[in-house]
């Protein structure tokens, strides 16, 4: 942690780094370019969070949770909407590990997943394949669901709370008769 913060006019990424060091919102996890929120920068994800919150459900919104886990299909599915960040997609091809007396644990070959399952970067596909079956006619819209959710996005430069591997997020998802 830094004992003096660096001079934002000098040098504005590292003073960044050094304010959220400092005022112990956050810190470098053992995982590359992932955090550990702690309790001070939680507090305010918190507050961010309840506020918006009200605000979403004084319009109708209500909230929901969708897997972690998407299809790798249903990417595909969206390949131009997902070609963006394709190349940052945590992709989990087996569903079990077993002990092993030289390294210890190793990916069990034989639990090879069927279909390979991608770690949510978003969550638009797997939202709207499951629309398809809630909305049977008109009258079952509006759909005004919220999301409060994690993601997974393998990204080359990180900085704490603005760009990590992994990182809380809203995403809203309406439908609509018109």
């Amino acid at each position: 942690m830094a004992d003096i913060l660096t001079k934002r006019t000098e040098d504005y990424a590292q003073w960044y780094n050094d304010l959220v060091l400092k005022a112990d919102l956050a810190e470098h996890s053992d995982v590359r370019g992932c955090m550990v929120i702690k309790p001070h920068g939680y507090a305010i994800w918190e507050k961010m969070q309840s506020a918006l919150d009200a605000m979403f459900k004084a319009t109708g919104h209500v909230n929901a949770y969708f897997p972690l886990f998407i299809p790798k299909s249903y990417l595909a599915k969206e390949a131009s909407h997902v070609e963006g960040f394709a190349k940052e997609c945590a992709v989990v091809t087996h569903y079990r590990l077993k002990s092993d007396p030289v390294h210890g644990v190793v990916v069990d070959p034989e639990a090879e997943l069927e279909e390979e399952l991608i770690v949510r970067p978003t969550s638009e596909t797997i939202i709207w394949n499951t629309y398809r079956g809630w909305v049977k006619s008109y009258r079952d819209l509006p759909l005004l669901i919220n999301q409060w959710a994690n993601v997974v996005r393998w990204e080359m430069r990180t900085r704490l709370f603005l760009r990590t591997a992994e990182f809380l997020w809203q995403e809203g998802h309406t439908a609509h008769a018109t």
